[in-house]
């Protein structure tokens, strides 16, 4: 599945004031320790990641980041940054052979909670709703 669609803006208000305020795409998440905020698409499961710091990309849910990534290679990809934790999992980028590359990530440690106001306030890791700190 498709996870997110990944797009830099300048900074996260300005992000927000166009893709949230003008173009109706609804707040599910905020994470200012990682300059990001997700977005839904209307009839999808797939986010738009507002990122400060990462370029366009299309980022695959995956069950085992290593095993895709090994899976990748196996198949002629190659590896741009081998798997890193992230908040929420891990995450590796690939290219393919025709340069084009893909954010890969699985939600191994869970999916972010937030309060009220779309806030990351921690990652639920069981299914509990009970958040902890990330």
């Amino acid at each position: 599945m498709v996870d997110a669609v990944t797009i830099r803006v300048p900074d996260l208000d300005a992000g927000l004031a166009l893709y949230r305020d003008r173009l109706g795409h609804a707040l599910l998440w905020w994470n200012d320790e990682v300059g990001q905020a997700g977005l839904a698409l209307p009839d999808s499961q797939t986010e738009i990641v507002l990122a400060t710091g990462l370029d366009y990309a299309p980022t695959w849910l995956v069950d085992d980041v290593s095993e895709a990534v090994a899976a990748f290679v196996a198949g002629g990809g190659v590896v741009r940054n081998e798997p890193f934790d992230v908040p929420v999992g891990r995450c590796g980028v690939v290219a393919d052979a025709f340069g084009n590359e893909l954010v890969l990530i699985d939600l191994s440690k869970g999916r972010y909670t937030t309060d009220d106001n779309g806030s990351v306030t921690g990652v639920e890791q069981d299914g509990s709703g009970n958040p902890s700190e990330y």
